[in-house]
């Protein structure tokens, strides 16, 4: 089964080690009888109120392991936040079984975390006794881009990889059946949506980030050059916020 891992607020404005980076490393520590199935990227509300370090993105490591281990996960991911989180960060860590009544909850809670500022107060209590949910520093306020993380990736139709299998290393072009191959499928967002041939190749500008739709990697793109397409976005570099101060006891990170 599926188990969800939301991290958040590990990172400050002097180094370069985020969120997303730490939370890849979190597979080299997983249990024996448990694999990364991949870790999703969740954007969450940038408003000048909110104090994030960059983006105001947490990530989610979604694991597969057998029926009970939830508890060890949990005891790994903590250990590793301890280990990794950086001076001054706020980490918060939310875990669950996809088999969770609450994370349809969660998956609201994400949504309005979105849009708008919400509270550790609210996180708390949309995760209940049942989910676990716990700050390692600072302020804490991790706990809430971690709570709303989980619930967007449990959704199925939110965020974007930023790790699945092979995927770091796609070079800058690929074929479509090479990345079928991987279990990434891809989509035309062209007007008239024509389906890609496995032969057609693929320009990534060397940033190929499936996004999270239908409960699978879905990489969109668009008509490039010479009858190949091209994938969508590309590589941004960490561009360090200002930090700002926490407004009314609410914040998301």
């Amino acid at each position: 089964m599926r188990y969800y891992l939301g991290i958040d607020d590990t990172d400050n404005a002097q180094d370069n080690l985020g969120t997303g980076k730490l939370a890849r490393w979190l597979e080299g520590s997983l249990p024996q009888e448990c694999s990364l199935w991949g870790v999703v990227r969740q954007q969450l509300n940038r408003d000048s109120r909110i104090p994030y370090t960059s983006h105001n993105s947490a990530a989610c490591v979604v694991v597969k392991g057998p029926e009970g281990i939830l508890e060890r996960l949990i005891q790994v991911a903590t250990q590793h936040l301890l280990a990794h989180s950086l001076p001054g960060s706020d980490p918060g860590l939310c875990a669950a079984g996809e088999n969770e009544p609450r994370l349809a909850e969660l998956l609201d809670f994400g949504a309005k975390c979105s849009n708008r500022i919400s509270s550790q107060q609210e996180a708390m209590r949309m995760c209940g006794s049942r989910v676990h949910l716990s700050g390692h520093g600072g302020t804490n306020d991790g706990i809430i881009g971690a709570a709303a993380c989980v619930g967007l990736t449990y959704s199925g139709w939110h965020g974007r990889f930023i790790e699945f299998g092979k995927l770091r290393e796609i070079g800058s072009t690929v074929k479509v059946k090479d990345l079928a191959a991987m279990d990434i499928l891809v989509t035309s967002l062209e007007r008239d949506a024509e389906m890609p041939d496995p032969e057609d190749t693929v320009e990534t500008n060397d940033w190929c980030r499936p996004r999270l739709w239908g409960d699978k990697p879905v990489l969109p793109l668009l008509r490039g050059r010479n009858g190949s397409w091209t994938s969508l976005g590309q590589k941004r570099n960490k561009a360090h916020g200002t930090m700002t101060t926490e407004i009314g006891g609410t914040a998301s990170n």
